[in-house]
């Protein structure tokens, strides 16, 4: 095998091939979609007037365009207090991990483009949800790193909000796995075929997955950490450039991860594309109709900035133990009543 192979074949081996064309590429074009989407929508229905007439022409392109060329070239700016090197990791761990579900998530029922081996596709939500847990972590250690009284006060508001919201992410996301009695994504998928999604067989988890999302990833009304009245940036108050992009980022990454996850437990994923032989009707297309849903998904979450006002962080917490749990362990009991009646 020539050198060129050998590097076509890591390329478009699907852990890798979905890394880095879904993981950098296409996380990168959703987190700008998602970012303008907020802009305009926002500026549309609260009339703000500087989004809302920034570039007309282009739709306001060259705003976003202006933001990424100065969070590029921006200089990076260090604090002699902060402690260096966990300052500087955090944010590229950070995203790093908020990107690496990308690598194990399946997107098809060709087994040719499992991204898992077999043995290892029979837990796949697992280990999808295990992956995305870990992410948080690093913002509380960029708040900590960073020894600010803004950045810790808002890397507490974060671990109180791991606490509260992502148990309730991980138990909504599995109530489907309930119904259907499998870990395997594709088990789950194929379950809900053309017509079963859990969307209409089970509203409550779903509307349970909706919200721990947008609270587990700082969408507004639930962007508390890092509240700019309050706080000035939380977690990242002491960041700048590059590192601040990546901090930033990856709370759009994570997003657009749960989005992924939704469309494929929820809306089921790639149907009504039937995955067949081939790269094309094999991965390409079944590949594609699941990211359109994920978009959706990611661009109904970032609607709420343009009609809720921001929650205080007693009033999150409260939601969460009084409302959300609740609402999660019913659509768990829907799961457990649908998989005894023999839905799926």
């Amino acid at each position: 095998m020539s050198v060129l192979d050998t590097v076509a074949s890591l390329i478009f081996y699907p852990p890798i091939w979905q890394l880095l064309i879904l993981g950098f590429g296409g996380a990168l074009v959703v987190a700008m979609v998602a970012v303008w989407f907020e802009r305009k929508a926002a500026a549309r229905v609260q009339r703000r007037i500087g989004p809302y007439w920034a570039s007309p022409r282009l739709g306001g392109l060259m705003h976003l365009m202006a933001d990424m060329l100065r969070y590029a070239f921006q200089q990076v700016v260090i604090p002699r207090t902060v402690d260096f090197w966990p300052f500087i990791a955090a944010p590229i761990f950070g995203m790093a991990l908020s990107i690496l579900p990308f690598a194990v998530t399946p997107l098809t029922s060709n087994p040719n483009f499992w991204p898992l081996p077999p043995a290892l596709m029979e837990y796949s939500l697992l280990v999808a949800l295990a992956i995305t847990t870990l992410p948080p972590i690093f913002i509380i250690v960029s708040g900590w790193a960073a020894n600010n009284p803004f950045t810790i006060i808002g890397g507490v508001r974060e671990a109180f909000i791991i606490l509260s919201y992502e148990l309730i992410a991980i138990l909504s996301l599995f109530a489907p796995a309930v119904a259907v009695g499998s870990l395997n994504i594709v088990d789950i998928v194929q379950a809900q075929g053309l017509v079963k999604w859990f969307i209409v067989l089970n509203p409550l988890a779903f509307l349970a997955a909706i919200l721990a999302v947008a609270m587990s990833t700082s969408a507004f009304p639930f962007e508390i950490p890092e509240s700019e009245p309050e706080v000035v940036a939380g977690p990242f108050t002491e960041y700048s450039g590059i590192l601040y992009a990546l901090n930033m980022g990856g709370a759009y990454m994570r997003r657009f991860v749960f989005g992924l996850l939704i469309s494929l437990m929820f809306l089921g994923g790639w149907y009504p594309i039937v995955p067949g032989e081939g790269f094309i009707l094999g991965y390409a297309l079944p590949s594609l109709v699941v990211v359109v849903k994920a978009v959706v998904v990611v661009l109904a979450i970032s609607f709420l900035r343009a009609i809720y006002g921001r929650y205080r962080l007693d009033q999150a917490l409260d939601m969460a133990w009084r409302l959300v749990l609740p609402l999660t362990l019913a659509g768990i009991l829907l799961a457990l009543v649908e998989a005894y009646l023999g839905i799926f």
